[in-house]
Order: C-alpha cells, then sequence, then structure tokens
C-alpha cells in the first residue's frame, strides 16, 4: 500500500455510472444512473434531460426545493429505497460561503451526491523531543465505518452553526472538551475528494484544524461514539495510514495533510507532488 493509494481510494467516482444533477444552470450533485428510475414517480420535484437531472423549473426557492426534495424522500424511504432520516441537516452548496441551493438530510446526501462538509481535529502532544497524535477508535456500533481510526476529534459541519460553534459542539461530545480548549483550535487547510459509496456517491471538503494539547490531557468520550483513545507517535501513525486500512476511509487524507505540513513528507518522498495535488482535486 501507499499513501497515493489512499487518496485515490477517496477519488474513485466512475463517470459514467451518475447522471448529474442540476438547479437551474448549476450542478450540485451527481445521482446513480440504477436510481434514476426511483425517481422518475416524482415529476413535479424531477426534470429528466440530455444534461442529466434537473430540479423542477417551477420550484425557484430554497425553502420550495427543499420541501420538495423532503417529499421524494419521504416516498423513497416508503418504497424501501432509502433506510431512514438522520435529523442532520446538510446545505447543498459548493460552499458555506454561499447560500445553499436547498437543504438536505445527511443520511440521503450520497443518494444524490451532494457535497457535504466536515471538521477534523489533529490532537497532538510534544513529548520526550517527539510528537504523539490522540487517535480516536469508532464505537463497534457506528453504521459506517465501526472499528476504525479516527482523528481525536471528527463531524459533519451542519447547516445552521458556525464553524466555532459545531467545533465546540463536536469536541465536547466526543472528547469531553471544554468550549475553551475547543477554541484554541486553529484551521489550517481543506481538503476535497469524492468517492463513492454504497448508497453514490461522497463530494466532501473537509475543514482541517491541528490543537497542541498538555502531555497530562486525556480525553473522554461523551456520546458513545468512541470506543478508545490511543496517544501515539506519528511516526506509528503514518506507518498505520500507509500500511493497512486501520483508518476509516477520508480519515487517512486528514493524516496525510499533517504530514505533509509537519515536514514528515517531503519533496524528496516520490509521491509527494501527486499527494499535494491529491488533497486537493
Amino acid at each position: 500500500m501507499s499513501y497515493l493509494e489512499k487518496i485515490q481510494q477517496c477519488n474513485n467516482r466512475r463517470v459514467d455510472a451518475f447522471e448529474a444533477l442540476w438547479v437551474e444552470d448549476r450542478r450540485v450533485g451527481w445521482i446513480r444512473k440504477d436510481y434514476v428510475s426511483s425517481l422518475r414517480q416524482f415529476a413535479d420535484v424531477f426534470e429528466f434531460e440530455k444534461r442529466g437531472i434537473a430540479l423542477h423549473h417551477s420550484l425557484t426557492s430554497q425553502q420550495v426545493r427543499t420541501d420538495a426534495i423532503q417529499s421524494a424522500i419521504d416516498g423513497l424511504i416508503k418504497d424501501g429505497v432509502i433506510d431512514k432520516h438522520y435529523g442532520e441537516i446538510y446545505p447543498v452548496t459548493a460552499s458555506h460561503k454561499h447560500l445553499p441551493e436547498f437543504l438536505i438530510d445527511r443520511g440521503v446526501a450520497s443518494l444524490f451526491g451532494t457535497r457535504t462538509f466536515g471538521q477534523h481535529l489533529n490532537g497532538y502532544v510534544m513529548r520526550d523531543g517527539g510528537l504523539y497524535m490522540w487517535i480516536a477508535r469508532r464505537a463497534m456500533d457506528r453504521g459506517y465505518e465501526p472499528g476504525k481510526l479516527d482523528q481525536l476529534v471528527a463531524g459533519g459541519f451542519p447547516h445552521g452553526m458556525t464553524a466555532q460553534e459545531n467545533m465546540r459542539k463536536e469536541c465536547m461530545e466526543e472528547a469531553g472538551m471544554s468550549a475553551e480548549l475547543a477554541d484554541r483550535a486553529v484551521a489550517v487547510s481543506a481538503i476535497t475528494c469524492c468517492y463513492e459509496n454504497p448508497h453514490g456517491v461522497k463530494p466532501e471538503t473537509l475543514y482541517c484544524y491541528d490543537l497542541e494539547l498538555a502531555e497530562d490531557f486525556q480525553p473522554v468520550c461523551t456520546d458513545g461514539e468512541v470506543d478508545e483513545f490511543m496517544l501515539m507517535p506519528i511516526e506509528e501513525v503514518a506507518e498505520i495510514v500507509r500500511d493497512t486500512d486501520q483508518f476509516k476511509l477520508n480519515c487517512n487524507l486528514v493524516v496525510i495533510d499533517f504530514l505533509i505540513r509537519y515536514g514528515y513528507l517531503t519533496p524528496e518522498d516520490g509521491d509527494y507532488d501527486s499527494l499535494v495535488a491529491g488533497l486537493h482535486q
């Protein structure tokens, strides 16, 4: 295995397997072709064109689009195409700086291939002349990639919250960290990727943060989503990412980004240029 293979795994969308999803002249997602037939019953929500699938031309505002998409989602759940709602609302937009075209439940974002956003926190400690990183192991009852390794704190970036508010919430829930400690996290980079999953495709933007922690810091999970925390030498973390599949898929990219920024991967490494470019596709 290699670092580059991990990036390629997170950018594996097959172009010919998906239809583009449009709002007016703006592409907002990708729908797997074998799902298209399930959408044809919602003729007041979708229009089927040469360029792909478009939201109906009569849906001209964010709220109207959101309501129409939600009615289609309810129908797809009734038909057994989708399992359930997650109850976490994501904006359908190219960037959190832009107003959403409509809002969608996190649980069905992959079905429509709309971009999702997340915040990942690298918590690290300087000890004995070396750098150590806190790594979380996801709980075995998680619905997605149970038991995999993860960042100290990582979560989705839902609609209606600021970056600071969401970081505070995730830090408290996942690691028992105070708001004051969470506010010390430094935004350092943004990773983009697009990969297929069992439900469709997931274009992602991951906002990455670094936080140096005291040697006596001990994370405590308060929401049951983490089974254990481990403080590992960064060299061991790097080897696990490079040589195994122990990390949750997109978390590999966050570690690779950290290794580049802190000089553990350099231009002397053969894939360096491809790694840097691959994190920002």
